[in-house]
């Protein structure tokens, strides 16, 4: 077996869907090749991972009905063949539509999920920065109340140029910013003060546009995330959740027009 061929069967290898004779040549393969190991580790590892992080469900009877539905409409648009081979087919087209079908839906799940876990983590890291730079006095590396002043300061150190306004009208005056490093990856971080809060709002380009949590708490601290036209907001403080959270959704509504 070469690794053209080894690539096609990796998956069903890792899922113990392989015949014996196949079995045996894909393991003698991986034995010998680095490279095809290294993807079938990867996927051991993406397997075990969506078993410990994806939440199991069982399908509603609504969603069973919808599937067997799908499936159905999809094998009455199937010619039908001739008489000797027609239940063979029937089969067969039954097995593999199915089949996709609960493949597609996992898929969809699994990254549903794991996109939700990546922004939840994210969250973690927020809360975490700003506990760190609280405490070691280290909030605000440009100090200024004027959005012309702390947005080039931030674009000059990113790759992108995150929004900046100042709504000290409506209670919440910007005093600086800072730069953060979240994920490996540099984060332009907003600094405001609410009465005697202090808020921190974490902003990078819009990563994901699945269903993730609003609002929650981490540590003590209030988290609310919103998205923009074009950017994503999170804010961390330990101001009241429904003030956190309509600042930030406040943020969000125009981030477009800076």
């Amino acid at each position: 077996m070469n690794c053209k061929q080894a690539e096609t069967l990796v998956a069903a290898y890792a899922d113990g869907e392989v015949d014996a004779l196949r079995n045996y040549s894909i393991k003698k393969h991986l034995l010998g090749c680095a490279g095809c190991a290294a993807s079938y580790q990867s996927m051991l590892e993406l397997r075990a991972r969506i078993r410990t992080e994806v939440p199991y469900f069982v399908a509603s009877p609504a969603l069973q009905a919808r599937v067997r539905a799908a499936v159905g409409a999809v094998r009455a648009s199937v010619r039908p063949q001739s008489r000797p081979t027609s239940d063979r087919w029937r089969w067969l087209t039954g097995g593999v539509l199915a089949g996709c079908t609960a493949s597609v839906f996992a898929w969809m799940l699994g990254t549903t999920v794991l996109a939700w876990r990546a922004s939840e983590d994210f969250a973690v890291a927020a809360v975490s920065s700003h506990v760190r730079a609280t405490l070691n006095d280290h909030l605000i590396e440009v100090a200024s109340s004027d959005r012309h002043t702390v947005k080039p300061w931030l674009s000059a150190r990113l790759d992108y140029s995150p929004p900046v306004q100042d709504l000290a009208n409506e209670g919440f005056a910007l005093i600086g910013g800072r730069l953060d490093y979240l994920e490996r990856r540099p984060v332009a971080t907003l600094v405001y003060r609410y009465r005697q809060h202090t808020i921190d709002v974490f902003v990078r380009p819009e990563t994901s546009r699945a269903p993730l949590s609003a609002l929650r708490t981490v540590r003590g601290f209030n988290v609310a995330r919103a998205n923009g036209p074009s950017m994503d907001w999170l804010a961390v403080s330990d101001a009241e959740p429904a003030v956190l959270s309509g600042f930030v959704q406040r943020l969000a509504r125009e981030d477009i027009s800076q």
